[in-house]
Formats: C-alpha cells, sequence, structure tokens
C-alpha cells in the first residue's frame, strides 16, 4: 500500500513540529515548510523545503521541490508580528503583516496544492482561540481563516476532500509568545480552562491527526476547539 504524504507549514517549531512527528507516527510520509532552513533541517523523520510562504513566487518556485500528490495539507505557518503602533502607518503595517503570516500563507499554499490535492485529502488550518475572543490583528486574522475553511470545504467537498480548523488556546513549549510570557499571565490563562493546564503542541497534533485520517471523511467545515474549556465551541 503507498504511504500517503502530507505538508506541513511552519512544520519547524513548536505546534508545527509537532504535528509532522505525529503524521509521521502514523506513517505518512512528511515535508514540512518555514522560512529557516537550519531549523527545518532539524526534525526528524522529514523532508524540508524553506520558502516564505507569504510571497506568491516563492510558492511557486517551491512548487518543483513539493509532493505531486497531497493526501494532507495541514496549514500551520503564522504568528503575530511585531509592529509600531505609534503612528497610523505603524498600525497599518502590522495589521498587514499578521493578516499575511495567517491568512495569505495558507490561501496561497492551499491555492498552489489544490490540483494536487489526491480524492479523500485533508485539509486542517491551524486557527486559535483569539479568533472567536478577540486580539487586535492576530483575533481578526484567525476569524477570517475560519471564514475561508468555510468556503474551501465547500469548494473541496465534491472531491471528498475536508478542510477543518483546529483552534488551540493557550499553548506552552512554542515559539509565540518570546520573552512576554509572565507568569502571572500565564496563571491568569491556565485559570480560565475546566481542566487546570495550559495545552501542548501534543495535544493540537493529536486532534490534527484524526481530522487528516481517512476515518475523518464525514467532518468538514468545522472549527474544532483544543483549549481546556477555557472557550466553548457553541
Amino acid at each position: 500500500m503507498t504511504s500517503r504524504t502530507a505538508v506541513v507549514t511552519g512544520g519547524g517549531t513548536g505546534i508545527g513540529r509537532a504535528i509532522a512527528q505525529d503524521l509521521v507516527a502514523r506513517g505518512l510520509d512528511v515535508v514540512i515548510t518555514g522560512r529557516r532552513a537550519d531549523v527545518l533541517a532539524r526534525v526528524p523523520g522529514t523532508r524540508a523545503v524553506a520558502f516564505d510562504a507569504t510571497y506568491p513566487e516563492a510558492v511557486e518556485q517551491a512548487l518543483a521541490d513539493l509532493p505531486g500528490t497531497v493526501d494532507v495539507l495541514v496549514n500551520n505557518a503564522g504568528g503575530a508580528p511585531d509592529g509600531d503602533s505609534s503612528t497610523l502607518a505603524g498600525v497599518r503595517a502590522a495589521w498587514l503583516a499578521t493578516y499575511e503570516s495567517n491568512v495569505i500563507s495558507a490561501v496561497l499554499v492551499t491555492t498552489a496544492l489544490t490540483p494536487r490535492l489526491a480524492d479523500q485529502a485533508r485539509v486542517v488550518t491551524i486557527g486559535s482561540i483569539a479568533g472567536r475572543r478577540g486580539a487586535g490583528s492576530y483575533g481578526a486574522a484567525k476569524a477570517a481563516v475560519e471564514a475561508w475553511t468555510a468556503d474551501l470545504a465547500r469548494s473541496l467537498g465534491p472531491r471528498g476532500i475536508t478542510a477543518n480548523v483546529v483552534s488551540p488556546g493557550y499553548v506552552e513549549d512554542t515559539e509565540f509568545f518570546g520573552d512576554a510570557m509572565t507568569t502571572t499571565r500565564r496563571a491568569t490563562l491556565v485559570a480560565q480552562t475546566a481542566n487546570g493546564r495550559a495545552g501542548t503542541p501534543a495535544d493540537v497534533a493529536a486532534v490534527v491527526g484524526f481530522l487528516t485520517s481517512p476515518e475523518a471523511g464525514h467532518v468538514t467545515g468545522q472549527v474544532v476547539p483544543v483549549n481546556g474549556g477555557a472557550h466553548l465551541g457553541r
């Protein structure tokens, strides 16, 4: 039986790395992408293709190195770029950078790979609790991911392809917060959960693993929270 092939964007660290390694453990051939070739090279069991997914030209050039057939696509690349909010020009630049990082990257890669998606393929995009609770430009971008995924599920559905969002809450052991996570802020975020703990990249990877499995063929167009009950998806 031929192995299924997966592409995971932003697969070098944190949640993306955990997803990539989970898919490898499930027997998939996994290609990871990201901007930093040296970081990607440190993820065992995967093949790396380095490019910036926010630029159409970079995505087009990378196509020669990406799989000809894709069974699983995980759009994990994203983040909250720093910006100068002291001027309107700075606010505009920060919002556009966040939108490009979280939305445009997913749209470009998915659009480029749609002709290569196998029938019954799985597309999962990583959202955030911020898309429902709000968090400035980052929350707005993740809300846009949800709206786009709803359309994607409809357009790809006739081919048996599913498209879903996995929406984490606070997850430790990632680069997302940098040095901004204080002990007080962490305690506040953990206190909001029902199970009294922070999430881990493995928690998110496990849900992605199910949604990308053959058994998840009737789950599509959904936003699946992974937040310990900090926000109820209803």
